[in-house]
């Protein structure tokens, strides 16, 4: 019996209609497992995600505390305390707590006059990659500060040359370093002229840029006058 174009035009839909549940169920017979698996792995990974972050909120409000606890004792001159709570913060994930942690110990034992046992923890942070690149440098200038006596000239303009230049935020201690260095190497034209930029530097703390106007005169640099127009500005 011939269809009638109504009775073709249903047929032929309910085709389309059994050959896409065909289709999706051999699509899911094929790869369900591998759906399935996939979105379990990124719900995983996602909850993962987010526990992790938890954690770390969690380890950076424990590591505060644990940090303010440290410089509690250190004002009430307790530093056996204080190192106590210092060690484990100075293995810590958190990249700030960490060199927090790290510079406090150095201090600590500059503060012992242990030269040599700062130094080392300075280097220690300067060489962490892990960590932002001011906390380096800083530690850096630090770690050049306790060596300076043991450093030869080349040394310290090696090490802090990059830093000694206006606009670096350690521009006053790198520069003053190198400066002095020069000096070692008998240049007095290019130490004087970095005292004369620390001088004319208004970011620079005051104690150091007195210090660079008397070493700038001293070396025939008029920074005198370069401070005195900074200020006006």
């Amino acid at each position: 019996m011939a269809l009638t174009p109504q009775s073709s035009q249903a047929f032929m839909s309910e085709v389309d209609d059994e050959l896409r549940r065909e289709r999706l169920t051999s699509f899911w017979t094929r790869w369900g497992l591998v759906i399935g698996a996939v979105l379990l792995i990124g719900l995983a990974a996602f909850g993962g995600y987010l526990y992790w972050q938890h954690r770390q909120h969690e380890q950076a409000g424990a590591d505060g505390e644990q940090l303010q606890a440290a410089y509690d004792a250190l004002g009430q001159s307790d530093v056996k305390t204080a190192q106590a709570k210092l060690a484990p913060l100075a293995q810590s994930n958190v990249d700030a707590y960490r060199a927090l942690a790290s510079f406090t110990q150095a201090d600590i034992l500059l503060q012992r006059n242990d030269l040599k046992g700062a130094a080392a923890r300075f280097a220690a942070i300067a060489n962490d990659a892990s960590l932002a690149q001011p906390f380096r440098d800083l530690a850096l200038v630090r770690q050049t500060m306790a060596e300076y006596d043991t450093l030869k000239p080349e040394a310290v303009i090696s090490r802090l040359g990059s830093m000694a230049v206006p606009g670096n935020a350690w521009f006053g201690s790198a520069g003053e370093m190198v400066a002095v260095a020069y000096l070692r190497q008998n240049k007095r034209a290019q130490a004087g002229r970095l005292f004369g930029q620390i001088a004319s530097d208004k970011d620079v703390p005051d104690t150091l840029r007195q210090r660079a106007v008397q070493m700038a005169g001293v070396l025939g640099v008029d920074a005198v006058g370069q401070s005195e127009d900074t200020k006006t500005q």
